[in-house]
Protein backbone atom coordinates (compact mmCIF):
# COMPACT_ATOMS: atom_id res chain seq x y z
CA UNK A 1 0.00 0.00 0.00
CA UNK A 2 1.42 3.34 -1.09
CA UNK A 3 1.15 6.72 0.60
CA UNK A 4 1.74 8.67 -2.60
CA UNK A 5 -1.03 11.03 -3.53
CA UNK A 6 -1.81 12.63 -6.82
CA UNK A 7 -1.18 16.36 -6.93
CA UNK A 8 -4.46 18.19 -7.24
CA UNK A 9 -5.55 21.26 -9.14
CA UNK A 10 -7.39 23.85 -7.05
CA UNK A 11 -9.40 26.47 -8.96
CA UNK A 12 -9.50 29.79 -7.10
CA UNK A 13 -10.75 33.24 -8.06
CA UNK A 14 -8.43 36.19 -7.71
CA UNK A 15 -9.03 39.94 -7.93
CA UNK A 16 -7.50 41.51 -11.05
CA UNK A 17 -4.88 43.54 -9.13
CA UNK A 18 -3.54 40.37 -7.47
CA UNK A 19 -3.89 38.22 -10.59
CA UNK A 20 -1.64 40.62 -12.50
CA UNK A 21 1.05 40.42 -9.78
CA UNK A 22 0.91 36.59 -9.79
CA UNK A 23 1.00 36.41 -13.60
CA UNK A 24 4.31 38.32 -13.75
CA UNK A 25 5.84 36.44 -10.80
CA UNK A 26 5.92 39.40 -8.37
CA UNK A 27 3.46 37.92 -5.85
CA UNK A 28 4.88 34.75 -4.30
CA UNK A 29 2.59 34.35 -1.27
CA UNK A 30 -1.17 33.91 -1.69
CA UNK A 31 -3.30 34.59 1.39
CA UNK A 32 -6.43 32.56 2.06
CA UNK A 33 -8.68 31.75 4.98
CA UNK A 34 -8.32 28.15 6.13
CA UNK A 35 -11.57 26.95 4.64
CA UNK A 36 -12.23 23.20 4.84
CA UNK A 37 -11.83 22.82 1.06
CA UNK A 38 -8.28 24.21 1.29
CA UNK A 39 -7.21 22.23 4.37
CA UNK A 40 -5.63 19.45 2.28
CA UNK A 41 -3.69 21.75 -0.07
CA UNK A 42 -0.04 20.82 -0.02
CA UNK A 43 3.28 21.36 -1.81
CA UNK A 44 3.19 19.98 -5.34
CA UNK A 45 -0.45 20.88 -5.94
CA UNK A 46 -1.40 23.32 -8.69
CA UNK A 47 -3.59 26.38 -8.28
CA UNK A 48 -5.40 27.69 -11.34
CA UNK A 49 -6.21 31.31 -10.61
CA UNK A 50 -9.04 32.90 -12.56
CA UNK A 51 -10.16 36.52 -12.57
CA UNK A 52 -13.86 36.89 -11.95
CA UNK A 53 -16.04 37.01 -15.07
CA UNK A 54 -13.17 36.26 -17.47
CA UNK A 55 -11.60 33.22 -19.12
CA UNK A 56 -8.09 34.31 -18.10
CA UNK A 57 -6.21 31.80 -15.98
CA UNK A 58 -2.76 31.58 -14.47
CA UNK A 59 -1.36 28.29 -13.16
CA UNK A 60 1.04 28.19 -10.23
CA UNK A 61 2.71 25.40 -8.30
CA UNK A 62 2.29 25.27 -4.54
CA UNK A 63 5.72 25.20 -2.87
CA UNK A 64 4.59 25.43 0.76
CA UNK A 65 1.47 26.00 2.86
CA UNK A 66 1.90 27.58 6.31
CA UNK A 67 -0.92 28.16 8.76
CA UNK A 68 -1.15 31.28 10.94
CA UNK A 69 -3.67 32.26 13.63
CA UNK A 70 -4.56 35.53 11.85
CA UNK A 71 -3.59 37.88 9.02
CA UNK A 72 -1.28 40.04 11.14
CA UNK A 73 0.82 37.02 12.14
CA UNK A 74 0.89 35.92 8.51
CA UNK A 75 2.16 39.28 7.23
CA UNK A 76 4.80 39.37 9.98
CA UNK A 77 5.88 35.79 9.27
CA UNK A 78 5.95 35.97 5.47
CA UNK A 79 6.94 39.58 4.85
CA UNK A 80 4.46 42.01 3.30
CA UNK A 81 6.51 42.42 0.10
CA UNK A 82 6.02 38.73 -0.72
CA UNK A 83 2.26 38.99 -0.25
CA UNK A 84 1.81 42.19 -2.27
CA UNK A 85 4.87 44.15 -3.43
CA UNK A 86 2.61 47.06 -4.42
CA UNK A 87 1.29 47.90 -0.92
CA UNK A 88 2.70 48.42 2.58
CA UNK A 89 1.80 46.20 5.55
CA UNK A 90 -1.01 48.38 6.92
CA UNK A 91 -2.62 48.78 3.49
CA UNK A 92 -2.42 45.02 2.92
CA UNK A 93 -4.00 44.28 6.27
CA UNK A 94 -6.85 46.66 5.42
CA UNK A 95 -7.23 45.09 1.95
CA UNK A 96 -7.31 41.52 3.30
CA UNK A 97 -9.78 42.44 6.02
CA UNK A 98 -12.03 44.13 3.46
CA UNK A 99 -12.22 40.75 1.68
CA UNK A 100 -12.55 38.49 4.76
CA UNK A 101 -14.75 39.14 7.79
CA UNK A 102 -13.44 38.69 11.37
CA UNK A 103 -15.45 35.44 11.57
CA UNK A 104 -13.60 34.08 8.54
CA UNK A 105 -10.23 35.29 9.82
CA UNK A 106 -10.94 33.37 13.04
CA UNK A 107 -10.79 30.12 11.00
CA UNK A 108 -7.06 30.74 10.57
CA UNK A 109 -4.97 32.15 7.73
CA UNK A 110 -3.00 30.24 5.13
CA UNK A 111 0.14 31.54 3.47
CA UNK A 112 0.53 29.63 0.22
CA UNK A 113 3.97 30.02 -1.36
CA UNK A 114 3.62 29.80 -5.12
CA UNK A 115 5.70 29.86 -8.30
CA UNK A 116 4.58 30.28 -11.87
CA UNK A 117 4.50 27.07 -13.87
CA UNK A 118 6.56 27.14 -17.02
CA UNK A 119 8.81 29.99 -15.97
Amino acid sequence: MSNTRTARVHELNLYRRYFDLVAVGRKTIEVRVKYPHLADMTAGDTIRFRTKDTDETCDVRVLRVTEYPDFEALLDGEGPANVNPAADREQQLANIRSIYSPEKEALGALAIEIELIGE
